[in-house]
């Protein structure tokens, strides 16, 4: 019988995201991305406060509050009802967490400039919690906002403008809510996709150039899903192709409207830009928008997020929140 220490040492990689994670034979999963945890608090730069909660003790499930600093008035009538920003982060569904520093920097930054309330959701990973088990967490939050429970959500939130949003993953996840939402014949104000994780078998648009510069390639995107969701593999399987056949019709998103973000070098650009044309064409009854940032790759606003197209950027998104 082997020991533990050769068997650990004999231990097959049978999947690598590179600089993001690697899979074993053993089931063993080695997460390769840097990735900072901090705690919640009131941030000195923006006076956004925030806090975490525990949504459902069994699954682990938990989410990471803020609230700009116009929810500090004392005063109760002046007190500002805010639209409440359900954002889902990124990272290919297997890596990153609602307390990453990034995503932490990054939303507290947002909350203040949109004056939003913000729920930041914490939901399982893959390939432990193979999907379904994020887009389970991520309803399952949102009913949990609707219900309002939370004193900073009954207090200050606007539950009849709620915005759905993510990067990457969260795109993913957002979009896939927008459909269970609108055949629940639920709706909410909106939907934000950036730079939205979907893929599917046959190549589009620029998805097969070798010589593109995008830190991901082809062969990372078809390796991955079949990791994340092993019962259901196809690379046209609806939740990573909406374009799939067979997919639900983008006709029956439920919200009002749709803000789709790509960027220009990103793999992922192709998708996107699908997205937001069959999107018009499908005769959905909602106001679609669409941003593309020359020259950067995927999710970049996280990464140099006071460059001026980080700027530029976000106050698009502090737009789309505050239009009236």
């Amino acid at each position: 019988m082997r020991s533990a220490a050769a068997s650990f040492l004999n231990d097959e990689i049978i999947f690598e995201l590179p600089t993001t994670m690697r899979l074993y034979q053993s089931g063993r999963v080695e997460r390769l991305v840097k990735d900072d945890i901090v705690p919640p608090a009131l941030d000195p730069n923006t006076r956004v406060k925030s806090k975490d909660v525990i949504i459902n003790s069994s699954t682990g499930l938990s989410a990471r509050l803020y609230l700009p600093p116009s929810s500090s008035t004392t005063d109760n009538s002046d007190r500002k009802q805010l639209p409440v920003l359900l954002y889902y982060h990124g990272g290919a569904f297997c890596v990153m967490s609602a307390a990453s520093a990034v995503y932490h920097n990054y939303l507290n930054s947002l909350t203040a400039k949109a004056d939003v309330l913000t729920v930041s959701v914490d939901y399982r990973l893959a390939p432990e919690n193979p999907l379904p088990a994020a887009y389970d967490d991520s309803w399952e939050a949102l009913r949990w906002v609707v219900d309002g429970t939370d004193p900073w959500l009954s207090d200050f939130g606007n539950l009849g403008k709620i915005f759905l949003a993510g990067d990457s993953a969260g795109g993913n996840i957002s979009h896939n809510l927008g459909l269970k939402l609108g055949s629940a014949g639920m709706k909410v104000e909106g939907l934000v996709l950036i730079h939205s994780y979907f893929w599917g078998k046959e190549r589009i648009g620029a998805e097969g150039d070798e010589n593109r510069r995008s830190k991901r390639t082809a062969k990372d995107a078809d390796g991955l899903w079949p990791v994340l969701c092993p019962g259901r593999r196809e690379l046209d399987d609806p939740w990573i192709n909406p374009m799939a056949d067979g997919a639900p019709s983008l006709v029956t998103l439920g919200c009002r409207r749709v803000l789709v973000c790509v960027a220009e070098i990103d793999l992922l650009r192709d998708r996107g830009r699908l997205y937001y044309d069959k999107l018009k064409e499908s005769g959905w009854d909602g106001e679609a928008e669409f941003m593309e940032t020359e020259g950067e790759d995927h999710v970049f606003f996280l990464f140099k997020p006071h460059s001026s197209k980080a700027e530029e950027f976000e106050d698009r998104l502090v737009s789309f929140f505050n239009k009236v």
